[in-house]
């Protein structure tokens, strides 16, 4: 496995968790905020791909909430995507990149047994 990535926001206690973990179990990951780098569609769609889009859409997160109903209505992937461009923040935290599987939110028993 090449180097993992950790995508997300720092003011985030979510990601604070999941890094200590990782910090506290000697895994190595690169960190990408959301707020400083970015995230581009082809990414997005490479994950929906791999998890679904309702997996990556924070429908509970205090952004998607503020939305005009017009914004939260029939949603699909393309609209979804379209939503965690335009506002990185309403994608669910953290997503852990390990190549050849994605961890969307943190549970430490997920991460035991991905990285066991």
């Amino acid at each position: 496995m090449g180097q993992a990535t950790i995508y997300g926001i720092k003011a985030c206690d979510t990601m604070k968790k999941a890094r200590t973990w990782l910090d506290d179990h000697g895994v190595a990951v690169r960190f990408h905020d959301y707020k400083v780098e970015g995230i581009d569609q082809p990414t997005l769609e490479g994950w929906a791909g791999k998890v679904g889009w309702k997996v990556l859409l924070n429908t509970a997160g205090t952004t998607f909430r503020k939305l005009p109903d017009a914004d939260k209505a029939d949603l699909d992937e393309a609209k979804a995507i379209r939503l965690m461009l335009a506002q990185p923040s309403m994608i669910k935290r953290p997503v852990l990149d390990l190549g050849d599987r994605l961890l969307v939110g943190f549970k430490s028993q997920d991460y035991a047994a991905a990285l066991g």
